[in-house]
């Protein structure tokens, strides 16, 4: 059945909105951005932050009305729109911005980035929770640790790969996973695949990835690891079918993200999102609904989880290996609930991750026996920043003296309470 755009135009409230009316109050972006587009064009808001299969997967055939009328589309496309101001101001900065082989270090391409993203996509990406205490001091507390270097050590062949659950990895880290990659890049993930891919390097896929996981899954080179990043739903039939088709389609681990019990809120995102929320005299569009805030509002994802039902659920439905994303403390209970990993968190007010791990360490050592962010250039960028790690991982490790990751042991490392001193982009 085809609908005409008076026709559609006609379902501005939500107690004739029939495809949607039931969705409202499970859409993870909130109600109101879908409100905001009711009766009208949505393709751009919706697009880059929705994988292809979005419609499919959430909506019943009863939910799908039909399509536009073939006249009315041509009628849309044949419409000139006046560019916004962040869009004039993207397309100047692409113009502008550097090649490629001018980004030195990482806070290059993060210079690079914040000109070349829109406004809403940079703070979504780069913003911490609340105040962005710990993120700034995430920061800082690398500053805070320095090598005791070794020499007259035989470094000419330095190897810094090693295995991350048992996968081999070129470099000792892993791409963490991120919601809406399209926000920075049409390709969005894939542009991550394909750079992880090259470099052997893992990459974690988000539930709310903005390419169906099937396609990432797809894209990957055949020897490639991928490990799948669960936002537990609160409805347990459809987070089950989730996870297993996950493990379906060759996801090597489950990083389980425990981290939502607080309504915590990224506070320069929520600034962005309102701007736009309240209305532009540009006309810009609101990418990014109504912020992670309203996740929590609308009871999406399960604040109830524990170990004690939580873990075994998950173990009861798949086989693969199973890693808490989300600790903020020296979590023996992690260990004595089997999980294979933990994956530290930067909740605000929270102590830095890094300090976390250095109190494992010290506090209790055994636990390490028990377990084992760039689109400004698309899938060159990934590359360029797995290159760069790589070249300053291995040279400092042939500094320190240390010819293999087996080599990197406590003793090279100290803790200091310098006030340090900040990196800075060379451009």
């Amino acid at each position: 059945m085809s609908w005409s755009l008076e026709e559609v135009a006609k379902h501005r409230d939500s107690s004739q909105v029939l495809d949607v009316t039931e969705f409202l109050s499970k859409h993870p972006g909130g109600p109101n951005i879908i409100l905001k587009f009711a009766g009208r064009d949505a393709t751009s808001a919706y697009e880059p932050i929705h994988p292809s299969d979005a419609i499919q997967k959430n909506l019943s055939p009863s939910q799908r009305l039909g399509t536009l009328k073939s006249e009315d589309v041509q009628k849309l496309d044949s419409e000139v729109k006046e560019p916004t101001k962040d869009e004039m101001r993207f397309q100047q900065a692409v113009k502008q911005r550097p090649p490629l082989n001018r980004i030195l270090n990482l806070a290059d391409m993060e210079d690079v980035a914040k000109q070349v993203l829109p406004h809403g996509a940079f703070a979504f990406f780069s913003a911490g929770t609340d105040d962005e205490l710990t993120l700034r001091e995430n920061a800082r507390a690398f500053n805070r640790f320095f090598f005791h270097a070794r020499v007259m050590r035989p470094v000419s062949k330095c190897d810094p790969s090693t295995k991350i659950l048992g996968y081999s990895s070129s470099l000792p880290l892993f791409i963490s996973g991120a919601s809406t990659a399209r926000l920075g890049h049409p390709e969005g993930e894939l542009n991550i695949t394909r750079g992880a891919g090259k470099a052997n390097i893992i990459q974690m896929v988000c539930t709310y990835s903005s390419i169906p996981h099937a396609t990432i899954a797809a894209a990957a080179l055949p020897s490639q690891i991928l490990f799948f990043q669960l936002y537990k739903n609160t409805d347990l039939a459809s987070a089950t079918k989730m996870v297993q088709e996950a493990e379906r389609l060759g996801y090597k681990a489950i990083f389980l993200t425990r981290d939502v019990k607080s309504s915590w809120i990224l506070e320069a995102e929520e600034g962005i999102t309102q701007y736009y929320a309240e209305g532009d005299a540009e006309g810009a569009t609101n990418f990014l609904g109504t912020s992670s805030l309203h996740v929590n509002r609308n009871n999406a994802l399960d604040a109830h989880m524990s170990w004690q039902v939580t873990i075994p659920w998950l173990r009861s439905i798949i086989k693969l290996p199973i890693v808490l994303k989300g600790v903020q403390c020296v979590e023996l209970l992690a260990a004595e609930a089997g999980v294979e990993g933990i994956l530290l968190l930067r909740i605000d007010s929270s102590l830095p991750p890094l300090e976390v791990l250095y109190r494992i360490r010290q506090q209790r050592p055994d636990l390490f026996d028990k377990m084992e962010g760039p689109f400004a250039y698309g899938e060159a960028g990934v590359s360029k920043i797995l290159h760069i790690l790589h070249r300053e991982i291995s040279t400092s490790m042939r500094l320190l003296g240390a010819a293999s990751i087996s080599d990197l042991t406590p003793d090279l490392v100290e803790r200091v309470d310098w006030e340090p001193v900040n990196r800075q982009s060379k451009l």
